[in-house]
């Protein structure tokens, strides 16, 4: 997964802590991680202290950093200065791993997206340590 370095960054920054903060730290140096159950093998995304199949403690597991768009959405307008750039995809995932995953959908025409395209994952860095993933088209 390619890291853009964005020191610029003005939106909102998750708090990189709890089962979230292993999650951003490697976006920073380019991996995308899921969560696999070493009990049942259940994979899960987004990152929670229990294996929601089984209760069991999940661990981390590397991601291709592809997929394809399950649904989106265009975001017309908003009311917070942070999403001040409309309008904005917002697209739901499919990774080959069995997981969906939310994310930003940049580089595109908003009516250009499409429900099957394929996507790949890329990092933005917001500090030196954490990163947030978009997605572009692949």
């Amino acid at each position: 997964m390619r890291v853009v370095r964005d020191l610029e960054w003005q939106g909102p920054v998750p708090a990189g802590e709890g089962e979230y903060g292993e999650f951003f730290a490697a976006a920073a140096e380019g991996r995308l991680l899921i969560q696999q159950c070493p009990e049942c093998g259940h994979r899960q995304h987004y990152p929670r202290a229990i294996c929601t199949a089984c209760g069991a403690e999940p661990e981390w597991m590397e991601a291709a950093g592809t997929g394809t768009i399950y649904t989106y959405t265009v975001v017309r307008q908003y009311g917070v200065p942070a999403f001040a750039e409309l309008p904005y995809v917002l697209a739901m995932i499919d990774l080959p791993e069995g997981v969906r995953m939310f994310g930003g959908l940049t580089g595109i025409d908003p009516e250009s997206v499409e429900i099957g395209m394929p996507v790949t994952a890329y990092a933005r860095t917001y500090d030196d340590t954490h990163a947030m993933v978009f997605w572009e088209p692949s």
